[in-house]
């Protein structure tokens, strides 16, 4: 299944970010969000990743952009990777149960048992304004996003 497509409405979703917090997508409606897919956490370019996202959190929010990091693995686990990271704003959101469902709802969702190294941007309407897929090794490019946001 390939990925979501650019101008689809972006599916809703409820998930856990790593304080075990309620993170409902609809909820942000008038916000864009920033999906940041991840295969797995505890791996060098998700941690590369993830601080990317924490370290640019405030130049996404001038942009009215929300980051958010998702993949397969447990809230508990998402807890204490993020306090090794030293995450305090990002939220890490756990797609742990059902198994992928939310990756599998965007088309990212891997045979593997994890997503595709994935960032996909939800604009203020709940649509999917932006989606690139990359090789799983590959850390995301930031500089991407904010040519879009910024529309440089």
């Amino acid at each position: 299944m390939p990925a979501i497509r650019i101008g689809c409405h972006a599916p809703d979703f409820v998930l856990r970010d790593q304080h075990n917090r309620e993170f409902r997508l609809r909820d942000l409606r008038g916000r864009k969000v920033l999906l940041s897919f991840h295969p797995l956490a505890w791996t060098k370019v998700c941690a590369r990743q993830m601080q990317a996202l924490e370290k640019s959190f405030a130049q996404l929010d001038l942009a009215n952009t929300l980051p958010v990091g998702l993949s397969v693995d447990t809230v508990p686990s998402k807890h204490f990777w993020a306090k090794s990271l030293k995450v305090k704003k990002l939220q890490m959101l756990s797609d742990f149960w059902p198994h992928g469902k939310v990756a599998k709802a965007y088309g990212i969702f891997r045979s593997e048992g994890f997503s595709e190294r994935a960032n996909i941007l939800v604009d203020e309407f709940g649509r999917v304004s932006w989606v690139k897929v990359y090789p799983i090794k590959e850390l995301p490019d930031l500089g991407e996003i904010f040519k879009v946001l910024f529309k440089r």
